[in-house]
């Protein structure tokens, strides 16, 4: 997919937004691409339940295509295939603080943090009758945990970012906030997901954020601060929960109607709000532009039963000119257009508490679940035994459990070994740059060294 911006409008390191060539004579002179116009204030039930599905759609647009790219093209499991230099040095790992996509992810990004913000900030405040206390503070856990998850994608991605809390209402609001450092951006995160816990309700809610939500994001927060026992107790709340289950056959989770019980959470797509990843993947001969080939090693590891298993199914393949060409088959729905972005998944909580446990020196425990993700991918028993051998092996399965998600990269990143398996061996290379035209709109914004 071409994507072409011509100049960015920048609210300090904050909202920006996509302008024409006319107002790049703006850029010195911001105006908010998220002010929020007096008629417009989130003041009533109505207004309320509008905005927060607006910061679900805010969260939508960086998982819709810019998110994942950033998660899986870095890896080596799927090559870009065409000539647009922006995914070209994501896929070569060599980054400019001008690409497109990351410039355009960081500020979907931001867009989203200040719709959190503007929900948290206005929530207490609202006095109406057809806004019950409990619909109330669910709204208000749903904007933590929707801040959280951003702040903790932006910190996986770019280390330490400025933590904007409050909302920005004017040109003046976010500049000179500098850069948090990574335990700041972490610490953060925490403090959201512990008060959207306290707020939102039990419940399996798939596509909007529930107390199961919260903890899953947490358990997944405390693997990246290598805090094993914590992220144990968080990936056992979620896995205990009777609301979730792993889905078989493995083609299950991503099939329609979605939300299946293996869904902790998802974004979900509409033919009138359309998820055209799918676009990315097929061949022509399908309506595609085959963006993003799976390369051959994943194909044959996919393909292999012994480690593939069901897995396979994320593959397809259709004939062009006489040759079977294979594809990646997750988003597959190209009428519908409506494929979810998959964010958090039950088989990744095992994995979590596998790795945890196997740090931990539980290896039994660690053992079995790591076997349940591979039973219900049809695969026999792990045969690793040390600590050692069970980290790869969880390692390993990880790669191929969420080998099309927004995973690898950053996995390889928290293990420190995308130097041995990438040869990315400049570790300056394992943040993203922060984007140019925000350095140039404050100049209390720092950038990441090497860029």
């Amino acid at each position: 997919m071409k994507q072409t911006i011509t100049c960015l409008l920048v609210v300090s390191h904050l909202a920006a937004a996509s302008l024409g060539l006319a107002a790049c004579d703006s850029l010195l002179e911001p105006t908010p691409a998220q002010q929020l116009p007096a008629d417009k204030a989130i003041t009533d039930a109505g207004s309320a339940r509008a905005a927060t599905i607006g910061v679900y759609d805010q969260v939508q647009a960086y998982y819709r295509l810019n998110w994942p790219v950033l998660g899986f093209l870095p890896g080596e499991n799927v090559r870009f295939n065409g000539t647009l230099n922006q995914f070209l040095q994501i896929d070569q790992n060599q980054l400019s603080a001008d690409n497109v996509l990351i410039t355009e992810a960081w500020t979907q990004m931001y867009q989203a943090v200040n719709g959190a913000n503007n929900l948290i900030a206005a929530l207490p405040g609202i006095n109406d009758p057809l806004l019950p206390a409990a619909e109330k503070n669910q709204l208000l856990g749903e904007a933590h945990f929707l801040r959280a998850l951003v702040y903790f994608d932006l910190g996986r991605g770019w280390g330490g970012v400025p933590l904007v809390l409050t909302p920005t209402r004017t040109k003046e609001n976010g500049q000179g906030i500098r850069r948090s450092t990574l335990a700041q951006t972490y610490d953060q995160v925490l403090a959201d997901l512990t008060q959207a816990e306290t707020l939102l309700p039990d419940g399996a809610t798939r596509n909007r954020a529930v107390k199961a939500t919260a903890r899953a994001l947490r358990a997944r927060l405390h693997l990246y601060r290598q805090q094993w026992a914590p992220a144990e107790t968080y990936a056992t709340q979620v896995i205990g929960s009777s609301n979730y289950r792993l889905v078989t056959p493995y083609r299950a989770f991503s099939t329609a109607p979605f939300l299946s019980q293996e869904s902790v959470f998802e974004l979900t797509f509409s033919n009138s709000d359309a998820n055209t990843m799918w676009n990315n993947w097929f061949p022509s001969a399908l309506g595609g532009q085959f963006n993003f080939q799976p390369v051959p090693a994943a194909i044959a590891q996919l393909n292999d039963p012994a480690v593939g298993g069901t897995r396979s199914a994320l593959l397809a393949s259709t004939i062009i000119a006489g040759s079977s060409v294979t594809y990646g088959n997750l988003y597959s729905r190209s009428a519908q257009r409506d494929d979810p972005s998959y964010v958090l998944r039950l088989a990744e909580q095992y994995l979590i508490r596998a790795e945890a446990r196997a740090r931990l020196g539980k290896l039994p425990e660690a053992i079995a679940d790591l076997n349940a993700v591979r039973a219900r991918a049809g695969l026999s028993s792990t045969t690793a035994t040390t600590a050692d051998q069970l980290l790869l092996a969880i390692e390993n399965e990880r790669k191929i459990e969420f080998v099309f998600e927004a995973d690898r990269w950053f996995d390889l990143v928290r293990t420190g070994r995308a130097g041995e398996v990438l040869g990315v061996t400049d570790q300056r290379r394992w943040l993203f740059p922060i984007p140019f035209n925000d350095l140039v709109a404050d100049r209390d914004l720092e950038q990441n060294p090497g860029y």
